[in-house]
């Protein structure tokens, strides 16, 4: 057994469980083990979700064991494997995910899958090594270069590909059902304020800022059909983050300590429990602060706004006929 989380944890309030209660919900990259993915997927199901699937592509055996531990529970829990860059594995899950979920798509869709990469300084030569041949410093450094922008890549395709596809996907479905959905967009708050090695990681997250609006914009008249927002997360503590927990300079910015997976769930069902009038074509971002002994997770609200400005037309114009 791969499977580590405190099961009792994500346990949440009625009040917080209405959510999701009855919903079909898909998340992708739902498997790792002490992922966010699995956190929501725990809370969603022991909730009182009608279904669950648990998307994952390579992390099957933790994937598994969260499908079991929820059927333990009486959830309607289902395993999903696909590659959410590869359009043919996404369009092959399809039908197999409507017939576990009783012949409908899905009406929740939690787009979280995502990497990040192992780290690089984006621009910055790689230092010299001393006695090293011109050569081979050639050599080394064009494996570098290749090495970290195939993992920017990966990052990049994995968030911006995967969201786009799964939107496309499960948006189209719920039209043609003629059942309404709602996507929620897990982005990171890496997205507004840059930290430094994780150049694919801030850009893709950025990206994802604009899915809602995109959407919104390209459904037209059944546009009320679709709601969509995202959400900005601080540092979370899981699998992938848990060597900085006791690391002050990469998340002091933000926050006295990391969330716990539990936390983190339960301040997510607090905003999806908003009416969607609130939350529709919207950006939240998670805050923690201390507040005695304690601290409060509290949620804002963020707005990306273009500002334009005229320019000396003298040297920023040409006239024509």
């Amino acid at each position: 057994m791969t499977y580590t989380a405190e099961t009792d944890l994500f346990r949440l309030s009625p009040e917080l469980c209405k959510a999701v209660e009855g919903k079909r919900v898909f998340i992708t990259g739902a498997g790792k083990d002490r992922g966010i993915g699995q956190g929501l997927a725990l809370a969603a199901g022991l909730g009182g979700a009608a279904s669950v699937a648990v998307h994952f592509h390579s992390s099957y055996e933790d994937g598994f064991d969260l499908v079991a531990c929820l059927r333990a529970e009486g959830v309607n829990a289902f395993p999903v494997q696909a590659d959410v860059t590869n359009l043919r594995d996404l369009w092959a899950m399809r039908s197999y995910v409507i017939k576990h979920m009783d012949g409908l798509p899905p009406n929740l869709v939690i787009c979280n899958s995502g990497l990040s990469e192992s780290g690089y300084r984006l621009g910055v030569a790689s230092r010299e090594v001393e006695g090293e041949s011109r050569g081979m410093r050639r050599a080394r450094v064009r494996q570098e270069f290749i090495r970290n922008l195939t993992e920017s890549h990966r990052v990049l395709d994995t968030k911006i590909d995967g969201f786009l596809a799964a939107t496309h996907l499960w948006a189209g479905e719920a039209i043609y059902h003629k059942e309404p959905v709602q996507f929620v967009y897990v982005s990171s708050r890496q997205a507004t304020d840059p930290g430094v090695a994780v150049p694919g990681y801030v850009i893709a997250n950025w990206a994802v800022l604009q899915l809602p609006r995109v959407l919104k914009v390209n459904l037209g008249k059944n546009a009320d059909m679709v709601s969509s927002y995202c959400v900005l997360f601080p540092f979370i503590r899981t699998g992938m983050t848990s060597e900085y927990a006791d690391n002050p300079k990469v998340f002091g910015r933000w926050q006295p300590r990391m969330l716990e997976l539990n936390e983190c769930a339960e301040s997510f069902m607090q905003l999806l429990s908003w009416p969607k009038e609130e939350t529709d074509n919207q950006i939240f971002q998670l805050t923690v602060k201390e507040e005695g002994d304690g601290i409060r997770a509290a949620w804002q609200q963020v707005e990306l706004q273009a500002h334009e400005s005229d320019l000396d037309e003298s040297k920023a114009s040409i006239r024509y006929g």
